[in-house]
């Protein structure tokens, strides 16, 4: 698949890898505008992996570019000390990106797992589970696919309401991980 990945800090760079290793071709930006035009036009899929504030300048840049297309959202909508959620309860950062989205198919995916797992889907050689919320059933499934071709064991986590859900236990991780010093080398595994 073309797969265009808008953001290319630790997040975008280990899926990109990732998904390079398993075949797809990928393309990445930085935060500039015309090159997040150009990949939103061009890519079957986007992956959004920028920090919850610029919500408001991507999803303006890309805007109707994401019509129709799978965008993934791998946001952590944390506060930045990293200690609370910046939006919950009624609402979450992933339903926000579809709000503004309203004709792409926004799916929650890859948040609740370190970037230095992302280009694998392990840690410490045990596979990490990708849990996947949407609404559309077809866009799910490819989010699946591309977590499973990166080596994650990808699971069905429900609509896209339920990334109230994921946000939290992506918090709970980066506890985990940060301040109660199990470091960024674990993840989270569902055994069924």
């Amino acid at each position: 698949m073309d797969i265009s990945i808008i953001g290319d800090g630790n997040v975008g760079s280990a899926l990109a890898r990732g998904l390079e290793k398993a075949g797809h071709h990928v393309a990445t930006c930085g935060h500039d505008p015309q090159s997040e035009k150009q990949l939103a036009e061009s890519g079957e899929v986007i992956i959004l992996a920028v920090p919850f504030e610029a919500i408001d300048d991507v999803a303006s840049t890309i805007g109707h570019r994401a019509d129709g297309k799978t965008v993934i959202d791998v946001t952590n909508v944390i506060t930045p000390d990293m200690k609370g959620l910046a939006v919950g309860f009624t609402t979450s950062g992933a339903e926000e990106w579809q709000k503004k989205l309203p004709q792409a198919h926004v799916v929650k995916a890859f948040n609740t797992e370190f970037a230095n797992t992302m280009d694998s889907g392990e840690a410490k050689g045990e596979q990490l589970t990708a849990f996947i919320a949407g609404d559309d059933a077809r866009a799910k499934e490819t989010v699946i696919e591309l977590a499973e071709d990166i080596g994650f064991d990808g699971i069905d986590a429900g609509p896209l309401q339920n990334a109230r859900l994921l946000e939290p236990l992506a918090l709970l991780n980066v506890q985990l991980g940060y301040e109660l010093g199990l470091g960024r080398d674990m993840g989270i595994t569902v055994v069924h």
